[in-house]
């Protein structure tokens, strides 16, 4: 690196454009593939450190379509805005956002390099081909189906229905349908296939038809949208949560289509509870998790402790349900804060941002049926009974009380640790700056020589 790119990075306002530009950029990657705004703010603020610009001259409004930038101070104000114009979920992605902010303060990259970098995050392509994907969905809502009590032929079933139901999406996608309405007839389409295994297996296979949807619930939109909230980013949370509520609800159409076409009697009253928890579930879980994992583009190598995070997760949610008597808020909140607990020590090993392992070993516990059950109730506001509404209601308050235990599960150990951690970041970043600015001091003293 000359004089000219160190004296850029050393000073706030040299190149401003460009570094607000870079800046944005990070924080469109990251909003746009699955990050909260937490972590958005923190990996843009790492960056805004890296660039030269001290953090009390830097200025942001994060919400889940646009992101705004301020950087000021007594005597210049420069102020950009950005569209984040779609949102998905690449943890391959996050991870590399997060590596990129801390290796180009070690490494002491030049801003062109660092562009050159981010580019590079932008245009990778996905980690799975699509038909892996189809597989990981597939196998992700078996899992559930044997979590809700199944056996391994409507595991089986499940997997089909939803292999089905993901590549009708996927084409829907390809011949540019809107997103709630490719949501809405995957779920019609992978619902009448779970219908028609009645004719090959002789009964309605009541499992398959609650269970080959799911892939299509937004668990980790939801769970930021209540991270988000419990952080004060409340217009983002909202708008998450508004997102969700409308992917749930383009889910529950479809699948009330189905159900008027095929004439299915109702089934959102059927019984969810295994009956034990034993190795069957414990594979459950594992395949649940690592199914979702490939549907989120995360590392291959992290596939295997993301199956064991699912086991650990679901298996003490179990063990404090059925064996203890917890409800299920609570022993919900309990496996995704075991969960949480053992990722703050296992992230400083595989070198991953501490989402990527709690979020996905979390996911087979977000009660997506609950909800759905709740928006059916809605539907048939005018046909069901007082009973079935209530039954309705305390569904979905059920559902929201347990994503909210799971949110609070995975980031509560970060929570009472937050003072540590922040610190820790703060020393580091310190360190890295004092090199960086050790090297320059020496670069110039050289150079008088």
């Amino acid at each position: 690196m000359d004089k000219a790119e160190r004296d850029c990075l050393m000073t706030p306002f040299a190149q401003i454009g460009n570094k607000l530009h870079l800046l944005l950029h990070t924080g469109q990657l990251l909003m746009e593939n699955g990050a909260d705004s937490d972590r958005t703010v923190r990996d843009m603020m790492r960056a805004a450190a890296y660039m030269g610009i001290p953090k009390d001259q830097i200025h942001q409004h994060v919400m889940y379509t646009t992101l705004m930038l301020n950087v000021n101070d007594d005597e210049h104000t420069y102020t950009e805005f950005r569209k984040c114009h779609k949102h998905g979920v690449n943890m391959t992605t996050l991870t590399a956002i997060s590596k990129l902010t801390w290796r180009a303060l070690e490494k002491d990259y030049t801003l062109a390099e660092y562009e050159r970098q981010l580019q590079h995050i932008e245009q990778a392509g996905p980690v799975y081909a699509p038909w892996q994907m189809a597989l990981g969905a597939g196998v992700a809502c078996g899992g559930f189906c044997m979590l809700f009590g199944g056996s391994w032929l409507d595991f089986l079933m499940t997997a089909i229905c939803a292999w089905i139901g993901f590549w009708v999406r996927r084409c829907c996608m390809i011949w540019g349908f809107h997103p709630y309405a490719r949501i809405a007839i995957a779920a019609f389409c992978a619902t009448m296939a779970a219908w028609s295994m009645q004719f090959v297996t002789g009964s309605i296979a009541w499992y398959p038809i609650i269970a080959c949807t799911l892939f299509m619930v937004p668990g980790i939109p939801l769970i930021n949208a209540i991270d988000d909230l419990l952080n004060n980013f409340i217009v983002s949370g909202m708008t998450r949560a508004m997102n969700t509520l409308l992917i749930v609800g383009a889910m529950t159409f479809g699948i009330a289509i189905a159900v008027r076409t095929g004439g299915i009697s109702d089934f959102t009253t059927v019984g969810l509870q295994p009956g034990n928890f034993y190795l069957s579930l414990m594979a459950a879980a594992a395949i649940a998790s690592m199914g979702f994992s490939v549907i989120f583009n995360l590392p291959r190598r992290l596939l295997p402790l993301i199956g064991l995070g699912g086991i650990i997760a679901v298996t003490t949610r179990n063990i404090f349900v059925m064996e203890l008597g917890f409800s299920q808020a609570a022993g919900s909140f309990l496996g995704a804060a075991v969960v949480g607990l053992l990722a703050l020590k296992v992230v400083h090993i595989v070198h991953v941002p501490n989402i990527i392992l709690t979020i996905p070993s979390a996911i087979p516990m977000v009660p997506g049926v609950l909800l759905y059950r709740l928006l059916f109730a809605m539907l048939n506001i005018q046909t069901v009974s007082a009973e079935q509404l209530m039954v309705g209601l305390r569904s979905g308050v059920t559902a929201i009380i347990v994503i909210i235990a799971i949110a609070i599960g995975v980031t509560i150990p970060s929570i009472f640790m937050e003072r540590f951690i922040a610190k820790r970041r703060e020393r580091e970043l310190e360190r890295l700056l004092a090199l960086r600015a050790a090297k320059a001091a020496g670069e110039q003293a050289a150079a008088v020589k």
